[in-house]
């Protein structure tokens, strides 16, 4: 059964978007405090070593010399000059980084990062992956989804599937395909997914082999709903509550295409993987004796020096190819145990997360001063400090933590303004900058919704307790400017 999804926060109605989607993409340029934001969407994280050389050469050449790794499993580049857009398109189409110009903002696709590398999927998810991108880049009624539409599918494990999918999919081993159904010679075996949009706790069960276009038919019923409510939602969360999209109304649709699915009410939830599990650093053993290594980024951010021995690993020792996880992590798959071994001592001694026991690991922060204006800090650089001191939040938080100074259990993650970019989904420690120092809460579906703050955003209030003793004084560097915020 799929994880129960993460409950919707509490607020007065869902927005009306009365403006077009804003979303950074690597075509559409963000314009922050250090310069011009691309975000390259990479769908279900998936690099040829060809394509992550591009990455670095276009960080390198035209940017900052860093590579940021999002929560959705894409790079973000930075500092790029007002003028280099032209530039940039031709890099990234060379590498086959750009298949659809007009669909490049909406290939935002996750799949869980180890599915066919350890021995515990059956599944390989990322075949769906790919066979959803291409049909997205195919389909002319996607190009009105946003850039922040979301398509999650976990290999059974739990471990992507509670991260706020608009069209979810969990794969199932060991059920039969829905009754009626006949597969083409040589075609996957009976075994499917099940299909969840948004919120709704029913679920369609699918068949293998049609799992890709029901994913992208669930997507197109979103757009037929949002256009019949008229709010303007980018996604299904944001329809409105007394008229959500269902997972009936997308049976209905899929009946129509003649995909056979399987309707089940009520499903109940499955036990997620716990967010320190997910992120766990360190060699993963494959079925056939091979390795994958996983790495975390500290805080999301690598050198293009860093970026250049992950590829060199992975052309010289793996498969050819890497993998970017949603929590800000690289997956190098392929390696002997030896090389494994070697490779990831080199990893640590560059800077890479590699250590499970690391209290980096479960540390996050939105970009902050300098390259974001409206923050009111240098946040990585005080989450950095913290670190440094043996903690990961304000040291006079009541927040249980363990011997490593990271809070039992949970994610950390330190904004520098109410917006919360780039923050952990379900629960978390937030961390945020305000006008008096930091303030931390613990962010967790079992608690009311907080007082709402004052701010020039759309977005809803976060379900969140604030702790008793969560203020930590640190004065502000800037106050928060008008910069639009990446959407």
């Amino acid at each position: 059964m799929p994880p129960s999804p993460t409950p919707r926060p509490d607020r007065a109605g869902p927005p009306v978007r009365d403006r077009g989607d804003a979303c950074p993409g690597a075509l559409r340029l963000h314009s922050a405090a250090d310069g011009q934001l691309a975000r390259v969407r990479l769908p279900a994280g998936d690099l040829t070593v060809r394509q992550a050389i591009a990455l670095g050469d276009a960080a390198e050449r035209l940017g900052d010399g860093h590579l940021s790794l999002t929560s959705r499993g894409n790079v973000e580049l930075r500092g790029l000059p007002d003028d280099c857009g032209h530039l940039l398109a031709d890099l990234l189409a060379d590498a086959g980084l750009l298949p659809s110009v007009r669909h490049e903002r909406i290939r935002n696709v996750l799949a869980s990062p180890l599915a066919g590398l350890d021995r515990h999927t059956p599944s390989d998810v990322r075949l769906w992956a790919r066979s959803l991108d291409g049909l997205l880049c195919a389909s002319e009624p996607a190009t009105a989804l946003s850039g922040r539409f979301l398509f999650v599918l976990d290999d059974g494990r739990g471990d992507v599937a509670g991260l706020g999918g608009d069209v979810s999919l969990l794969a199932e081993s060991g059920r039969r395909a829905p009754e009626h159904t006949s597969y083409p010679p040589g075609s996957a075996s009976g075994y499917g997914a099940l299909l969840r949009v948004g919120d709704d706790r029913a679920a369609l069960r699918i068949a293998a082999d049609d799992v890709p276009r029901a994913a992208l038919t669930a997507a197109e019923c979103f757009l037929a709903a949002a256009a019949e409510r008229g709010d303007g939602a980018w996604r299904v969360r944001e329809l409105p509550a007394a008229r959500p999209l269902t997972a009936r109304e997308v049976w209905d649709a899929l009946r129509t295409v003649g995909i056979a699915a399987e309707y089940t009410d009520a499903v109940g939830p499955h036990p997620a993987v716990p967010y320190a599990d997910a992120t766990a650093p360190g060699p993963v053993e494959g079925s056939d004796g091979r390795r994958a290594l996983v790495v975390l980024a500290p805080l999301g951010r690598l050198s293009v020096a860093q970026w250049r021995l992950l590829t060199r690993i992975a052309d010289d020792d793996g498969s050819g190819a890497l993998r970017l996880t949603p929590w800000r992590g690289i997956v190098v798959p392929g390696l002997s145990a030896a090389a494994a071994d070697r490779r990831l001592r080199a990893l640590a001694t560059a800077g890479l997360i590699t250590d499970p026991a690391s209290p980096w690991r479960r540390v996050t922060a939105c970009t902050g001063l300098p390259g974001c204006a409206k923050s009111r800090t240098d946040v990585r650089g005080d989450a950095a400090t913290a670190l440094a001191g043996g903690g990961s939040v304000p040291a006079d938080s009541s927040v249980p933590a363990d011997s490593s100074g990271v809070p039992v259990g949970l994610p950390v993650h330190w904004s520098g303004c109410e917006r919360r970019c780039g923050h952990p989904h379900g629960a978390w420690v937030d961390v945020l900058a305000s006008p008096d120092g930091y303030r931390t809460t613990v962010v967790h579906p079992k608690y009311p919704a907080p007082p709402p703050v004052s701010r020039e955003t759309t977005e809803p209030a976060l379900v969140s307790r604030e702790t008793p003793t969560a203020s930590y004084s640190t004065p502000s560097s800037t106050p928060p400017s008008t910069t639009p915020r990446p959407q």
